[in-house]
């Protein structure tokens, strides 16, 4: 008698990410109980599924990992652009926040923003803010993988009733039962944390082994305040406040040099690239080919919908591809399957789950994109590592899997009402505006 399992995937391209980068066709993939059971032709074996996806004339792969991201922001798209970060910040968005934030807001907004990350074909993401349950409740009811950081910055650390990580330790023990959700510490950068508070994240995540999450670099301007304030760049003050030597995902990096990027390389550290914000800001462009040769573990992030705007990790890796390939005058640089890689398994390394995510391999976490190969758009088909970089996009993301429940079907939510969050949205807009006077 076959097998009963939960899930099953047959047909079409599968790129499994694994160590050889192989590519299958005519495979099915065998789902039971969250996870990958198996990988296998459907000529020699079988399963007896209760439920099955026809991916024949799709890709199959594993969910694109944003590696940092600021949920909640998705109220605040498109609502002051064309603008310069600090600007931003500070006159608009910080002013807004301290205005809007309440949970109700952040619940909704975060909702949006988890249900658009599914559209988009991403699996799990690796958010800062505030408000932890409400992003987390958020989160789960979307069916989205996240790890979720409370960003912690000077006006807020301040006030707090309990020493750095006993929030995060508390939440991960009242989240237990659900797969889906982790916590850890996200101070928000050098310049929104004093070196006392810097210190005490350090302290409390090599205590209590917890994932570290920061801004890093993202401006000229900081580097120079930097300098002024520590007399140290970046990341040699972070080595100097004790965060260097931890485990760690540094948002943007784009202002590093040579020798940062070295001590980068030289300690637990991955760099998640951002490009489309970075450029929209006019930040700069991170130097990706000494962050690869120095062998720094790289990934992608949309950032926040207001400074991207949108939450289209293809459309990143795309970008990201051909513009470094323009800056190092060099066609074949950043290949479309290394851009892959840094979108799944890179960004599962970044997070400390690669054993569990990043690849499609039985033991692992089925968290998994099919993408559409039936459209115009689509024809025809040489290289699937190409298409997915260079031709598909969001559009194109036809079902998403995360923890082997299916969570968009032929591009419909499984989860939420579609309808129901855009009208949240509109009617959040009224009230953002408002407020805005």
């Amino acid at each position: 008698m076959n097998k009963s399992i939960d899930l099953l995937l047959q047909g079409g391209t599968i790129l499994t990410l694994d160590s050889g980068l192989r590519v299958l066709e005519g495979q099915a993939i065998a789902i039971d109980q969250g996870q990958i059971l198996d990988i296998f032709d459907p000529r020699e074996k079988s399963y007896q599924a209760r439920r099955t996806l026809d991916t024949s004339n799709c890709i199959v792969m594993p969910g694109l990992i944003n590696a940092h991201t600021h949920l909640p922001m998705s109220y605040f798209r498109g609502l002051a652009d064309d603008l310069p970060l600090q600007t931003w910040l500070h006159d608009f968005i910080w002013p807004l926040e301290a205005k809007m934030l309440k949970s109700d807001f952040i619940s909704q907004a975060a909702l949006h923003g988890a249900a658009e990350m599914i559209k988009n074909g991403i699996t799990q993401i690796h958010d800062m803010y505030f408000d932890m349950p409400a992003v987390a409740n958020a989160c789960s009811q979307a069916g989205l993988r996240a790890i979720i950081g409370e960003a912690v910055l000077e006006g807020n650390s301040g006030t707090r009733e309990a020493p750095l990580g006993s929030k995060v330790l508390e939440l991960r023990q009242r989240y237990a039962d659900d797969p889906l959700l982790d916590f850890n510490l996200a101070p928000h950068s050098i310049y929104a944390c004093s070196e006392k508070t810097l210190r005490e994240c350090a302290e409390a995540a090599a205590r209590h082994g917890i994932l570290l999450h920061t801004h890093l670099a993202e401006t000229r301007g900081e580097v120079e305040d930097c300098l002024k304030a520590h007399s140290l760049k970046p990341v040699p003050y972070l080595q100097k406040v004790g965060i260097l030597e931890l485990p760690a995902l540094y948002a943007h990096g784009v202002w590093t040099d040579p020798d940062e990027i070295a001590l980068l390389a030289a300690n637990p550290a991955s760099v998640a690239i951002c490009s489309d914000s970075n450029l929209k800001l006019a930040s700069g462009i991170l130097p990706l080919a000494q962050y690869l040769e120095s062998g720094v573990n790289l990934c992608f992030a949309t950032d926040g919908v207001a400074s991207n705007n949108n939450l289209d990790l293809l459309a990143e890796m795309d970008l990201t591809a051909k513009l470094h390939k323009a800056v190092n005058n060099d066609p074949s640089f950043l290949p479309a399957v290394q851009t892959v890689q840094m979108a799944t398994i890179g960004g599962a390394k970044a997070l400390g789950v690669a054993d569990k995510r990043g690849s499609l391999e039985p033991g692992k976490d089925a968290d998994i994109c099919v993408l559409e190969l039936g459209g115009i758009e689509s024809q025809p088909l040489y290289n699937p590592w190409s298409h997915v970089v260079y031709t598909l996009g969001s559009k194109q993301v036809r079902d998403v899997v995360i923890a082997g429940e299916v969570v968009l079907e032929g591009g419909r939510l499984c989860k939420v009402d579609e309808a129901e969050l855009i009208a949240n949205a509109k009617m959040w807009r009224q009230r953002v505006l408002e407020e805005l006077g």
